[in-house]
């Protein structure tokens, strides 16, 4: 069981998202085609757990398979797709073990990279919106304080009209 936590926005999340995605940059070079902050540590004034999330697209999934001790250099964790086809997916801890970053790589053009980006725009464009997930994510941490499932399955309610309402608004 994981620690469920989520915690103010914090206006440092966006320099970490910078720094990591310049590292980042540096290791897939010029397979990366846009590197993306999304998730809620990307959406001013909610609620998120303290982990940034990067989404890369890349010109050639095959090669990033290339990369993954490069990417493990900078200290993340190769998953492979997890559980998502044509994703590649990484996650780095701290020393202490507590989990910072994810990145999500897609291709180009994958119909996931538009899902996140219209999911965290839409949230942009509509903060009462925003504040309701914010809310909901406040509410599900503190029902389920160590449990993950119980939190995710929480929001996936919600998120399921978000990313429905944010498709017909970006696509």
């Amino acid at each position: 069981m994981r620690k469920v936590e989520v915690i103010p926005h914090d206006h440092q999340w966006q320099q970490m998202f910078e720094l990591e995605a310049q590292e980042i940059t540096k290791v897939l070079g010029e397979n990366l085609v846009a590197i993306h902050h999304m998730g809620s540590t990307a959406i001013p004034n909610i609620y998120a757990k303290p982990i940034i999330d990067l989404l890369g697209e890349v010109k050639d999934m095959d090669k990033v398979d290339r990369y993954n001790a490069q990417i493990e250099l900078l200290g993340y964790e190769a998953m492979g797709e997890f559980g998502i086809p044509d994703r590649r997916y990484f996650r780095k801890r701290n020393l202490e073990g507590i989990r910072t970053h994810h990145l999500h790589l897609f291709p180009v053009g994958s119909e996931q990279v538009n899902r996140h980006l219209a999911f965290r725009d839409y949230l942009i464009a509509h903060p009462q919106i925003a504040q309701q997930y914010s809310d909901l994510k406040r509410q599900l941490a503190r029902e389920f304080p160590d449990n993950i499932e119980g939190y995710m399955d929480g929001k996936d309610g919600l998120i399921k009209e978000i990313d429905r309402k944010a498709a017909q608004q970006f696509f």
